[in-house]
């Protein structure tokens, strides 16, 4: 069975308040793009573990044994949101068969499109439809949570008012889908922790709620990324990718999460004139 995760953009992020549990309040809307991972998963009818050359897992009393392709997953395969979904599922669901999972990856990494929590959540799906487990949409949230914050966003995957730590998501109307978005990504990686280590968190004058309703003219000045000021004073490629979307048509441009990726969006008859060193990563979508 073969899936494929998608990845999102962040229209709009404000960092409202620190919570007592370390964690932070935030308001923002989630759009879904179609940039996307591919994920199959077999069930796996050998007799024994064998070398995958990639990874593989003894899963308690079943076993997974993972292989990927495409961009360079990073880290330690144990930290793989992939295998921690099934695992989480498996101890809930013994009778989970040995799996067989495959992910080619396409979407960049610790980027800002959210590609490791669309992962996560679609291996949810996937293994709950695949075996008939019988999970109902608000418990796959429950479970998506467990992985990360924006895990839940892709069980859904529908544009979405999100606050909280971006779990409580509000279905908004948005259709966007008469632009075209070119995504840049220069290859920077950006902390989390560091990006919030430098956010002073306040309440908005105005919320994203009502600024995303408004005509895509009246964003640039008012549709806010609060990570965007910390990070392009420590990366300042990042405010030339902006400048270069703007000057080459854009109607909107921003930075999405905590970075690094910016967006621009673009009529979409537009054919703008970009140019970008060939390390970075560009996409239409």
């Amino acid at each position: 069975m073969v899936v494929f995760p998608n990845s999102k953009i962040n229209l709009g992020l404000h960092i409202i308040r620190t919570r007592q549990d370390g964690y932070h309040d935030l308001e923002t809307v989630f759009y879904p793009l179609m940039i996307k991972d591919v994920l199959e998963v077999i069930g796996n009818t050998g007799d024994g573990m064998r070398d995958t050359g990639y990874g593989m897992r003894d899963a308690g009393c079943g076993m997974v044994e993972f292989s990927a392709s495409g961009l360079q997953v990073e880290g330690s395969i144990d930290n793989n949101l992939c295998l921690k979904a099934y695992h989480l599922l498996k101890k809930d669901f013994p009778s989970l068969p040995s799996i067989k999972m495959h992910l080619h990856k396409a979407i960049p990494m610790g980027a800002g499109l959210g590609g490791g929590s669309s992962d996560a959540a679609f291996t949810l799906q996937l293994l709950n439809e695949k075996f008939q487990l019988g999970i109902g949409d608000d418990c796959l949230l429950e479970y998506a949570l467990q992985l990360g914050s924006d895990c839940p966003f892709f069980i859904r995957n529908k544009p979405c008012f999100a606050t909280g730590r971006g779990e409580q998501m509000e279905n908004i109307t948005l259709d966007l889908s008469s632009y075209q978005f070119f995504i840049v990504h220069p290859g920077i990686h950006i902390s989390t922790g560091w990006a919030f280590s430098q956010i002073h968190p306040s309440i908005p004058k105005k919320s994203i709620k009502s600024i995303i309703q408004q005509p895509i003219s009246t964003w640039k000045e008012e549709l806010k990324n609060d990570f965007e000021n910390a990070v392009i004073q420590q990366y300042p490629a990042i405010s030339d990718i902006k400048k270069q979307l703007y000057q080459a048509g854009a109607l909107y441009a921003s930075m999405t999460g905590s970075g690094s990726t910016v967006y621009g969006i673009f009529e979409k008859n537009a054919s703008p004139a970009l140019s970008f060193p060939s390390t970075y990563y560009t996409q239409i979508a």
